[in-house]
């Protein structure tokens, strides 16, 4: 397979680094975003680069925010054959992005999560159908983007549900081109965001409990969703086409295990959700 250039937003942390890394290992070419962590993605990109020259490039973004979306795209340098729309924000990390008011903070779950992957692909998917080829892979969460988890923040699970739906209508108005999209909904993923929705305050026994009612007992790790991205940017995905995978688990069919009245006795407020976007920034 010749070598592509692939984008993926929040790529210094969680999934979104995990996804930076299996690309690279690759053999494709990697530009990743981050909004904070400056040295963080500046070290990845440097050790990319010292196993494989030319390997990674890492570019600071603000998503959600038009001008630094056209920054960016004038920044690439070259054409984008494989777009990872991993940056996002849950409720608990829209704190850092978002010192005020919780309106405010809800008006940023739905910009960020929703409306700056709508515009990155309207951005980028033009030069996608010109050349007659792309790959663009949506991460969402199992939250919103395939169940429902009563009690959890409603901007969040609006903010994937949104995603959702934009893999879909994409992939209707693609159906007859070849540009394949596809939303992937992990579940609770050890990254810095799970741990600060979910596990931050909780005791030892808390954590340990909460652990042993997800599916298989444990946490997703972020590799195994690169995996799986990884795969539906190659040649054999294309019967997936449209489609928005449960990649929790089980935990979408089951959303009880953290829900149900059994499940959140001791693991602190139901508002503190089991997923927002596992990935990082």
């Amino acid at each position: 397979m010749e070598q592509r250039n692939v984008l993926i937003t929040g790529g210094s942390a969680g999934i979104g680094r995990a996804c930076v890394e299996r690309f690279a290992a690759g053999g494709d070419r990697v530009w990743f975003t981050y909004h904070s962590g400056r040295e963080r993605a500046a070290a990845l990109a440097e050790e990319l680069n010292r196993r494989r020259p030319g390997a990674a490039r890492a570019f600071p973004f603000r998503q959600g925010e038009w001008a630094d979306h056209e920054r960016l795209v004038g920044e690439l340098p070259g054409p984008v054959d494989i777009l990872v729309n991993n940056a996002g924000v849950g409720s608990a990390t829209v704190r850092h992005y978002v010192d005020g008011p919780e309106h405010e903070q809800d008006a940023a779950l739905l910009r960020i999560n929703a409306v700056g992957p709508l515009w990155l692909i309207q951005q980028l998917l033009p030069g996608m159908r010109e050349r007659g080829f792309g790959k663009i892979v949506n991460v969402s969460s199992v939250g919103g983007g395939v169940s429902q988890f009563p009690g959890f923040r409603l901007a969040d699970g609006m903010s994937k549900a949104a995603v959702g739906h934009l893999t879909r209508q994409l992939a209707a108005e693609l159906a007859h081109e070849n540009v394949d999209i596809f939303a992937v909904c992990p579940g609770a993923t050890a990254t810095g965001m799970f741990e600060a929705s979910t596990l931050t305050g909780l005791s030892t026994d808390e954590r340990a409990g909460l652990l042993a009612r997800l599916p298989r007992g444990r946490l997703i790790e972020p590799d195994e969703v690169a995996e799986l991205v990884h795969w539906l940017a190659g040649p054999h995905s294309a019967l997936l086409h449209g489609a928005v995978i449960d990649a929790s688990m089980g935990l979408g069919v089951h959303p009880g295990l953290i829900t149900g009245a059994a499940s959140t006795a001791g693991t602190g407020s139901a508002a503190q959700p089991a997923e927002s976007n596992p990935g990082s920034h």
